[in-house]
């Protein structure tokens, strides 16, 4: 019984590891964060962009093993926003959260360059908006599907 929960503590471990390790590279390889530090003009922050991916990746992952349950607002009732913990919390909120508002807009860019790069390829002379419309509604169609079927709820 201990051989067998030994094996599957170091499947787990070692296999979330290979994940991660996958993940990062992918993230790395690319080019992600130069191409970032280099159209924001921060190329000085960049350490700093790729602490705040490892420790996002790590916290979202120790997250989806182990959630949270409860709800921040009972937490918070009679909570003075004053103090300092709760503001560098706040502070630390609003950084990680600016960077991710600036690399989706970033990434979007990305890939709004690219579709006349793939135009070109694919010879598309007419019709390229009526396709970047086609894309855009299909978001919205799969993004009201998934809330108004209530899919997110599923997950627990």
């Amino acid at each position: 019984m201990i051989l067998k929960t030994l094996f599957i503590w170091i499947t787990g471990i070692s296999s979330g590891m290979m994940v991660s390790a996958g993940v990062f590279t992918v993230l790395f390889v690319v080019g992600l964060v130069p191409r970032f530090a280099g159209r924001t003009n921060t190329a000085r922050c960049e350490i700093f962009y790729e602490e705040c991916i490892v420790f996002g990746s790590i916290l979202a992952g120790a997250l989806s093993v182990f959630p949270i349950k409860g709800s921040i607002g009972r937490l918070m009732t009679g909570v003075s926003v004053k103090g300092p913990v709760l503001s560098g919390l706040l502070i630390l909120i609003g950084i990680f959260a600016g960077i991710f508002v600036g690399c989706l807009s970033i990434a979007l860019a990305e890939v709004l360059d690219g579709i006349p790069i793939f135009a070109r390829r694919v010879k598309l002379k007419k019709g390229l908006s009526i396709v970047v419309l086609s894309v855009a509604l299909g978001k919205v169609v799969g993004s009201l599907i998934y809330f108004m079927m209530g899919f997110f709820t599923l997950i627990e």
